[in-house]
């Protein structure tokens, strides 16, 4: 409200970050190469490579404007099926590509894989994201019933440079008692 028509606003975004965001990793290698970073070493360089280009370019573009660019992991729930209806309707239905309801968020690789290789692919992606990231691995049981384990996927995340993960666990919740928690056979 301060600035007059005519005045630059470089002065009020000095102090923020302007940050590109990206999602949709593992279709873009899936179109080039035929293979998602989950499937191949060949992918995982290549999809490396584009975001490490990417990020280069955020330093290149905060160094000459001398603002703070930066590459965000974007977590884009709505974008990314949003996107994938817009390539349908250009591109038609290719399969690994737009033949599911949305995108893959960011570097994420696509289920089904283990946790631990799930870890190990997406944590080089951490270093390059520096406006933000997260890692998320996804339970089929009750972490209480194997806490040990539940550990160690912790503690792989931690060993892996992992700046943000999430562990995401089923639960029920029964809508006559309002019980919330692991129902299983009873």
């Amino acid at each position: 409200e301060k600035l007059n028509s005519n005045d630059e606003i470089r002065e009020v975004l000095k102090h923020g970050t302007l940050s590109v965001g990206f999602i949709g990793l593992a279709e873009c290698l899936k179109a080039l190469i035929g293979m998602h970073h989950g499937e191949s070493e060949v992918a995982q360089n290549l999809g490396l490579d584009i975001i490490s280009h990417m990020r280069h370019r955020m330093d290149e573009v905060s160094q000459k404007m001398k603002l703070n660019f930066t590459l965000l992991a974007t977590p884009a729930e709505g974008l990314s099926g949003r996107f994938l209806k817009l390539d349908q309707k250009r591109f038609g239905i290719l399969e690994g590509i737009t033949d599911r309801e949305y995108y893959t968020n960011s570097f994420h690789v696509p289920y089904p894989i283990s946790a631990f290789k799930k870890i190990k692919i997406e944590a080089p992606y951490h270093a390059l994201t520096n406006a933000g990231h997260i890692t998320y691995i996804e339970l089929d049981g009750d972490p209480t019933q194997n806490v040990d384990a539940f550990e160690k996927v912790i503690r792989y995340m931690k060993s892996q440079n992992i700046g943000y993960g999430s562990i995401n666990h089923p639960v029920d919740r029964d809508p006559v008692c309002g019980y919330n928690g692991i129902i299983g056979d009873v």
